[in-house]
């Protein structure tokens, strides 16, 4: 299976290997599954047929564990941080997880001539590592995993500019780093959980204008934040974990109505405030 972003194959498979037993643990404690050196054909690598036979007598790499013919993306990468040197010369690699792991260790000025890259993972490195005013156009990558990339990258308006886009997780990437007057642009964003990023950094007197979200978990991040006055307006909420908020932060004095509450849970929890607060 082809993985999303560099490493991500082999945590999965090594987060199934440690559920079976099959798996061993690397120096930095990283799960690998035990399978044998194989090429990503599927063919048998063999230090015999490696190029690098100096590397190799350096000690510089290691059949299954530090190999650029290997197809496991940790492999390759522990190939690229010993030897970074030869990341250029494998930037046109026919296997996307080389050229992938070769742009993270390659000098940014070759990387020019992969921005239109076939592959997203290779153009989501090119985006992470080239200079700003040369990735312009990925703003634009068909792929989200590459737009999300630029968001780590944008700032200030570049970046707001990033809140139109058609994909949720491009635009919670967005929301994640933006500043906070800037997410008042997404309180009303289609999707909860960009508005619930929205609502846990927004400023606070914009806060009272989201209580009627229609996503409870949108309205807990509200009431976490809502100064004690305003607060008070989401004591009849619909949802019970909301209530609960407001029976954790209102003053005690202002209680009352959720001493009768029709749940439970928050019955008792402003009852025994309200115990504490009478003694």
């Amino acid at each position: 299976m082809r993985q999303c972003l560099p490493r991500a194959e082999d945590l999965r498979e090594g987060l199934t290997a440690l559920k079976t037993g099959e798996a061993r643990v690397s120096e930095n404690g990283a799960a690998e599954v035990e399978d044998g050196a194989f090429d990503w054909l599927g063919n048998p690598v063999r230090c015999a047929d490696c190029p690098y036979e100096e590397t190799r007598a350096a000690g510089l790499c290691d059949l299954g564990k530090t190999c650029v013919m290997d197809r496991r993306a940790r492999r390759i990468d522990r190939f690229f941080a010993l030897n970074p040197a030869q990341a250029e010369r494998h930037l046109a690699h026919p296997y996307f997880e080389v050229r992938t792991l070769a742009a993270r260790y390659a000098s940014p000025f070759r990387l020019v001539a992969l921005i239109d890259d076939a592959e997203p993972d290779v153009r989501a490195m090119v985006a992470l590592r080239l200079p700003l005013a040369r990735i312009g156009a990925l703003a634009h990558d068909p792929d989200p995993r590459v737009r999300i990339a630029i968001a780590q990258r944008l700032s200030g308006e570049a970046l707001a500019a990033l809140f139109n886009d058609s994909d949720y997780s491009v635009r919670l990437a967005a929301a994640r780093r933006a500043e906070p007057a800037l997410l008042l642009r997404l309180i009303h964003d289609s999707d909860p959980s960009v508005r619930r990023e929205a609502a846990r950094r927004v400023p606070a007197y914009a806060l009272v204008g989201m209580i009627a979200d229609p996503d409870p978990l949108v309205r807990i991040e509200i009431a976490e934040r809502l100064p004690d006055e305003a607060l008070a307006l989401m004591t009849k909420d619909e949802d019970f974990r909301v209530r609960f908020v407001c029976a954790e932060r209102l003053p005690v004095a202002a209680l009352g109505a959720l001493a009768d509450d029709a749940d439970e849970i928050v019955r008792d929890l402003a009852r025994q405030r309200l115990s504490m607060g009478a003694e």
